[in-house]
């Protein structure tokens, strides 16, 4: 009998749990989000009787009243495009618009969803982007090739910077010439940032705005450590992203107002469309 009152009251609180964090993660979002960030946290889940790795893919945004929101929660593959595509809609119909930039690691098929869904630019994680590139030099020129890369990053204005990225592959090449090829081919994204307001960079570059974020959302997985379905997680980490997100609310702007203003006002002058909301 008290086994039977203790598994009701846990129904109970679990389904009170369960009706907040969907109403959060699944409320209307209105006015223009110019940033959107994704990270990614894999976790352990039980399915069809064997122990799989899914991915849960954390949406930020901020607003152009300068502050950041929790927007969405979304777990699956994150390598398939139609996962992305799947998510962006959702943030989509749910009246995300106005993204201009999108913050993320490199996960297959994002770009070509982010194209399609919010036609705007992304921008690859500066700091994944760096161990990627120097995972391809031994340990005892790391140090120097990181400084020489970062050199890059630290000029005013995406022509600069191309032309020192430029400049470093091409003497990198004969030494080392995946880096070189990294640097080729992602040199384009890993700069997207510099098209944007200078007050802003600092937090556009790169996903570690989201790392203490993070961090409290592994901390709260690791208690549990396998997960017995896709609900559980949501209701954990949901209810995580609920109280960070009410956190938030209660600080400062997390983005200088006047430059999202001139953001605005710059795009809209260089194409007064809305940004289409893909179905």
């Amino acid at each position: 009998m008290c086994c039977g009152v203790v598994e009701v009251a846990i129904g109970k609180l679990c389904k009170e749990i369960d009706e907040r964090v969907h109403a959060f993660l699944d409320r209307p979002l209105a006015g223009e989000w110019p940033y959107l960030w994704f990270n990614a946290t894999y976790l352990k889940q039980r399915e069809g009787g064997r122990i799989v790795s899914v991915a849960a893919i954390i949406a930020v945004a901020a607003n152009i009243e300068g502050r950041r929101e929790i927007v969405g929660l979304h777990i699956g593959p994150s390598e398939a495009e139609t996962f992305w595509s799947t998510f962006l809609k959702s943030l989509a119909r749910r009246g995300l618009r106005g993204v201009k930039l999108v913050v993320s690691d490199a996960h297959e098929g994002l770009k070509a969803a982010i194209r399609r869904v919010f036609g705007a630019s992304w921008q690859r994680c500066r700091v994944h982007w760096m161990r990627n590139a120097l995972a391809y030099v031994p340990k005892t020129q790391q140090s120097m090739v990181a400084a020489a890369l970062r050199q890059a990053f630290l000029q005013p204005d995406r022509a600069q910077a191309s032309a020192m990225l430029r400049h470093l592959a091409d003497q990198f090449r004969q030494k080392w010439p995946k880096l070189a090829a990294l640097i080729d081919d992602s040199e384009t994204e890993v700069l997207s940032y510099l098209d944007f307001p200078e007050p802003h960079r600092s937090k556009l570059h790169s996903t570690n705005p989201l790392e203490r974020l993070n961090k409290e959302v592994k901390r709260r997985a690791d208690v549990v450590g396998i997960f017995p379905n896709e609900a559980a997680i949501i209701r954990l980490i949901g209810a995580v992203l609920l109280e960070q997100n009410d956190e938030w609310q209660l600080q400062q702007r997390y983005m200088q107002v006047e430059a999202m203003a001139e953001l605005v006002a710059a795009a809209g002058a260089a194409d007064p469309r809305q940004i289409p909301c893909a179905a």
